[in-house]
């Protein structure tokens, strides 16, 4: 029997660094339709800055997840999120500059995520860190 194709697969993702840089850890976690966790993994950086952590959160997450599958993503990187939405076009068309002309940070990361968005549907939500009922995931 074929299973139906879930209308969506909602996950989390969150990167960390002690100090900034300094000890670094990511981790991903999918839920199932009632958004219970079912699915999630984590590991170590070694030293690598919050921003280096986020986004490698969210690339394992895309690497771990069917591209044919709709995805939500909850995370609570403005960084990670705006790198890969809002900020991507420009860099590409720039030669991977920033706007005040300076090499873009992580762009190895970037570049990967971006190839992995490729076709994909997939919707970002902002979810603030460290709320005491925050959300769930």
């Amino acid at each position: 029997m074929i299973e139906p194709m879930r209308e969506r697969v909602v996950a989390a993702c969150d990167g960390a660094s002690k100090g900034n840089p300094g000890p670094a850890g990511w981790a991903w976690v999918v839920a199932d339709a009632s958004e219970s966790p079912v699915r999630w993994e984590a590991g170590p950086l070694g030293r690598a800055t919050n921003n280096v952590a986020e986004l490698t959160a969210l690339e394992r997450l895309l690497t771990a997840t069917d591209p044919d599958v709709p995805l939500e993503i909850r995370m609570d990187s403005q960084y990670a999120m705006k790198a890969v939405t809002t900020w991507l076009p420009g860099w590409k068309r720039n030669g991977w500059k920033t706007s005040g002309g300076k090499p873009v940070a992580n762009q190895d990361l970037v570049v990967r995520i971006d190839e992995l968005l490729d076709g994909r549907s997939v919707e970002f939500r902002y979810v603030p860190a460290h709320q005491v009922d925050g959300d769930r995931l």
